[in-house]
Order: structure tokens, then sequence, then C-alpha cells
């Protein structure tokens, strides 16, 4: 069914092959105020700088729960006839229905780090992301061999029903139900605001003084639950481990507060993003999904070439 709802995307687009010209890429995040979508940025101006014929322009709301804010985004790049559009959606069902429409004007859009409602398969041509699953997965692994496999581990998530945070969360917290004694402790929701991260962490140190373990899924939520384990002065009493790269968890990292943190290929999803809408626009085939990747940095690794190239 999928490849079906794909090939009828690509027979609406070859039916409107005159709008498949030269112009203006929309590429629109979570939120522009995030050091984690600003290297998606860099990254789409990485792919258009390398040819000639198309723009690009980089929008977001102002936090990844302004919602309403970013449909009207998408709905504005519709309006103004936009070649194609990089989306990460913020909510899986708000989003649906301006990508449907994005698809009724034949404007191809490709998804990034977040999945669309199941229900929107077919009104876009690919999905650019780091398997969630797979690296929440990956995060368990080092929790269990870190902190063992008894006692208190608390989760510290962002946007509840985000794609990516279903993935992510949930595959984390059935991986230390399946293979080990470990107790989860929330999940509790930051909304991607550090502020609040570290007052929920604070709380949470303080009702939970035997924890072994805590994760942050998300750069923002990490930040706040770094900075709250280091003013209660717990640093090293429990392992901690993050989701994102930006300076602050590479120091947490470099400090020994944090064990280590898990990566996306941030850069990777724009530059990738981008050139993938190019690639539809020039009638070529992309493939449904495309996995971005996901690096676990820890002291050992986190000034090697392979850290380096998704550190931001």
């Amino acid at each position: 069914m999928r490849s079906l709802k794909i090939g009828m995307l690509a027979s609406a687009m070859a039916l409107s092959a005159g709008l498949a010209q030269a112009g203006e890429i929309a590429v629109i995040v979570k939120t522009t105020s995030s050091n984690f979508w600003q290297n998606v940025n860099k990254g789409a101006e990485a792919a258009i700088s390398s040819q000639s014929e198309h723009t690009f322009s980089f929008d977001g709301p102002a936090t990844e729960s302004a919602v309403a804010d970013q449909v009207n985004l998408v709905e504005n790049a519709i309006n103004r006839g936009v070649a194609g559009i990089v989306l990460a959606p913020s909510d899986p069902e708000a989003l649906a229905p301006a990508v449907k429409r994005a698809f009724e004007s034949a404007i191809p859009v490709v998804i990034i780090d977040s999945a669309l409602t199941e229900s929107a398969e077919g009104t876009y041509q690919s999905f650019l992301s780091t398997d969630n699953c797979a690296a929440g997965e990956e995060v368990a692994k080092r929790m269990i061999a870190e902190a063992g496999t008894e006692g208190k581990v608390a989760v510290m998530s962002y946007v509840a029903g985000v794609g990516s945070e279903i993935g992510r969360v949930g595959c984390f917290s059935d991986y230390l139900e399946a293979n080990s004694d470990l107790e989860i402790v929330g999940p509790y929701y930051s909304q991607s605001q550090m502020a609040t991260a570290l007052n929920q962490t604070t709380d949470i140190l303080a009702s939970n003084p035997d924890l072994v373990g805590i994760f942050g899924a998300n750069e923002p939520t990490a930040v706040g639950m770094g900075r709250a384990i280091m003013q209660a002065g717990k640093a090293g009493e429990l392992v901690v481990l993050g989701f994102d790269g930006n300076e602050d968890l590479q120091q947490f990292v470099r400090d020994g507060l944090m064990e280590a943190t898990a990566v996306q290929g941030s850069f990777a999803m724009g530059e990738m993003g981008v050139n993938a809408v190019i690639d539809i626009l020039s009638g070529e085939t992309v493939e449904p999904f495309i996995d971005t990747g996901v690096v676990l940095v820890d002291q050992e690794n986190l000034d090697t070439d392979e850290a380096k190239s998704v550190l931001y």
C-alpha cells in the first residue's frame, strides 16, 4: 500500500511537470530556537550551495509546542507556490491536512525527524529520520551496562505523541522492561523547554534519592536535566544519558557528568532532505525511508571524526 501511494504522488507530480521548475524549497522545522534545528539549517544551506537552480527558506515557530504556528507556516509556503517543502512536523496529526493540501497542489514534501500519522502516507514522498526506536534501544543497552539491572531510572521526555518521542522513549522503556528489573520513573514531559526540564529533574532527584539512572530524550530536556544534576551536587552519583549533541551536552560528557549522549545526524537531515526534494523535482526516484543515523558519543570517542561529523 505504501509503494502504491508513493506511486500515486509520483504520477501527480508527472502530471504537474510544469511546477517542477527552479524555485524556493521551504525548510520548516519544529522551532528555530534550538541548536539542533540550526544545524539542520546548515545542512540545507550546504545542499543549496552545491547547485544553482533552487533557493531555500528556513523557518519554524518560537517553540516546539506552537503547533498552530507551524501549520500556518506550511500553509503560507503552499500559498506562495514554493517548489517543494522539507518539514519536521511538531504534531503527527495536526500537520497532516496541510501536507495533504501540498500534495493536492503538486508540491513535493519530504518529512524529516518525526513521522506524520499513518493516514498521511502517500501525501509525501520520503521520510528522513533517525531510526528512533533503534536509537532508544541503544541508549537502554548503555543504561543497563552502566547502571545494572535493578533500581530506578527516570525518563525525562519532551512532547508526548510526537513521532520521534514515541519511538525513542517508547523503545527505551520497552527494552528496559524486557531486559532488566529496572523501575521506570516517568516519563515526564518538558515540552522541549530547558527550564521546565531543570525544574522537573530537581523535583525528581529530591523525591527519588535512590535513582540509579536518568535519561534526557532531546537537547533542551537533556541540558535542563544535566544542569539540575549539577546544581543538586549529584554528578557522578547516577548514570546520566542524553540525546542530541550541542556544546552543553558535549561539555557534560567531557566533564563526566553525562556518561554518553546519542547524537542524530541533524546536518544530514537538512542536507539530505533538500537534496531529496531536488531529486524529486528533477524526476528522480527517492527512497520512502532514509535513515540519517545516530552516534552514541562518550568520553572515548568525543574527539573522533565520527563524533565531530554529528556534533554541533
